[in-house]
């Protein structure tokens, strides 16, 4: 990988307005925003998840930021991130795979926008925890600190948030 490229992982709950902040910012940036892979792999799995899919899951994730990194200019825009599935396998089902866990210590390059809980959660049949979004938002915030992520953190509505956002991607 000869170019160099600045990967922005939006975070935060789910019903955060990441996905949606992503392709506005990609769009602005004339890039690229990498989705969820475990939407995809979550919707053809015809039963519910278990622990041992999260690491699936996760390496599915690395594969997709991979082939989207060639298509990148300037920044990479990620809906989500190892991170995410660290806190998520630690609130689901208490413990993280190491893998996941090497990942996340080895990202390099990385900021994190991590968006506020203070938009209406919206339904989606993969979604689960509507009345746990801000303890999550805490755990996020603790994470990226202790991690010592360059992160910023954004609310207000959709206009807001990518207006914060551009102006903390120009410093």
């Amino acid at each position: 990988m000869d170019k160099k490229i600045k990967k922005i992982i939006l975070t935060g709950p789910e019903s955060t307005g990441k996905s949606t902040l992503a392709k506005q910012l990609a769009q602005e940036y004339n890039s690229v925003w990498v989705p969820e892979f475990a939407r995809t792999y979550l919707k053809g799995l015809n039963r519910s998840y278990r622990e041992e899919d999260l690491l699936k899951i996760a390496k599915g994730q690395c594969d997709l930021e991979s082939f989207f990194y060639k298509k990148s200019n300037q920044y990479m825009f990620c809906d989500t991130s190892m991170m995410v599935m660290k806190i998520w396998s630690e609130y689901r089902f208490g413990k993280c795979d190491p893998w996941i866990l090497e990942q996340l210590e080895n990202e390099k390059n990385t900021t994190y926008i991590l968006c506020g809980t203070d938009v209406l959660w919206e339904f989606d049949e993969q979604r689960e925890n509507q009345n746990d979004r801000n303890d999550l938002y805490e755990k996020y915030l603790s994470e990226l600190k202790f991690y010592q992520r360059e992160f910023i953190e954004v609310f207000g509505n959709q206009e807001v948030r990518f207006d914060f956002a551009i102006d903390f991607l120009r410093l």
